[in-house]
């Protein structure tokens, strides 16, 4: 019996396809930073030398407060962007490659008005809430809707905000566990997501979940190892090295670059006197105070002992000086519940402040400025900012 005349035909489409996902693969195992990886695995789904989909949005699973969290989406925000970059493309013959480097340089996904939409999304993972991808993460099971399809659920976030004319959604899965949902779709090219594209799209899906789950035990790791046991907080070794990188990227960017150095007052009396399990409570409530009033975007460190540091970036020294006087006034003010015969009324917090490249332009200058500030702290009466 002869082979069938479409053999060769579909010989060669699965070679392509097995050395597109070997190429994937590849990038994949390049980085372990989540972001990076969720990078990747988007440009894959949606690069022309990819999958092909136009955009792509990818939601994890936050097990423990119970809801799908958007953690980023890749894709054009109009159809005259989408025809610039695809014009961009095929004139400068860029490749997967190039699409994935372009991640160290690009400032796009910071612009993206879809990435910005996805980030903000935290949707239940019940289906009558959660709709289409908690219905996905449910079943376990790619689901496809086009034109002819019911969409099951006439409130679905996701979809009121999309307005998609066809779509799929594939289970992110690591070993035996679904970690999350991919979302990809046509919008521009409004090209047919075919059986082909399916079947593609969840082979690559089972790798990208493996590349995720390895991502984020990483994670894990570097974060137990760079967390101060007791407060919780960054400690001294992570930020002598975040330190050092933002610098980095405040000289390289030309941006500002601030740090605040803070040690509590009179600590040592205290925990000579009333022993260091009264100490360490101290310490502990302190780490809050400074969460608390600090930014978010900013990083905070147990330096050693009872001194702490702040990283404060794209931030000068006036704008560094006012969250500083917060922090301050939160613990000047903070009702510590100190024993009666301790002999300070209220424990309060010294602090000083280096700014780049006003201060200093190296790490070790900034550090050492920020300490002499401090020091002066000190030595003006203490609970004050030097700087």
């Amino acid at each position: 019996m002869s082979e069938p005349e479409n053999t060769p035909n579909e010989l060669q489409k699965t070679r392509i396809e097995l050395a597109l996902l070997y190429e994937i693969s590849n990038a994949m195992h390049t980085t372990l930073k989540l972001d990076e990886i969720l990078y990747i695995i988007l440009t894959a789904v949606t690069a022309h030398v990819g999958l092909g989909f136009n955009r792509a949005m990818l939601f994890l699973v936050n097990e423990k407060e119970g809801v799908l969290e958007g953690k980023m989406g890749i894709g054009p925000d109009s159809g005259e962007e989408a025809n610039q970059i695809w014009t961009c493309m095929e004139k400068e013959s860029i490749d997967l490659q190039d699409l994935i480097n372009n991640y160290q340089v690009s400032g796009q996904l910071a612009n993206s008005q879809l990435n910005r939409i996805v980030k903000s999304l935290r949707l239940p993972l019940k289906e009558e809430e959660g709709g289409v991808l908690a219905m996905t993460l449910l079943d376990g099971m790619p689901l496809h809707f086009n034109r002819e399809s019911t969409f099951p659920n006439k409130d679905d976030t996701l979809l009121n905000i999309l307005k998609p004319e066809e779509f799929i959604t594939v289970p992110l899965k690591a070993k035996n566990k679904i970690i999350g949902v991919l979302f990809a779709d046509n919008p521009y090219t409004h090209k047919p997501i075919t059986n082909d594209g399916i079947r593609i799209l969840t082979m690559f899906a089972n790798q990208a979940g493996l590349a995720i789950e390895n991502s984020q035990l990483y994670e894990q790791t570097l974060i137990k190892t760079h967390t101060d046991s007791l407060t919780g907080l960054w400690n001294h070794g992570y930020f002598q090295y975040c330190l050092q990188e933002e610098i980095t990227a405040a000289q390289k960017n030309k941006q500002p670059l601030s740090i605040i150095m803070a040690d509590l007052d009179n600590f040592k009396s205290y925990n000579d006197t009333f022993g260091h399990q009264k100490g360490d409570q101290i310490l502990k409530q302190i780490a809050r105070l400074l969460i608390l009033s600090a930014r978010k975007q900013d990083s905070i460190y147990r330096y050693g002992g009872e001194e702490f540091a702040i990283l404060l970036q794209h931030t000068n020294k006036q704008e560094a000086r006012f969250i500083a006087e917060r922090i301050r006034a939160a613990i000047e003010q903070y009702d510590f519940q100190q024993p009666q015969n301790h002999s300070a009324k209220k424990l309060t917090i010294s602090i000083g402040l280096a700014a780049f490249s006003e201060d200093a332009q190296t790490k070790d200058a900034l550090l050492g400025h920020a300490d002499k500030a401090l020091y002066e702290a000190k030595n003006q009466g203490k609970n004050c900012i030097c700087g």
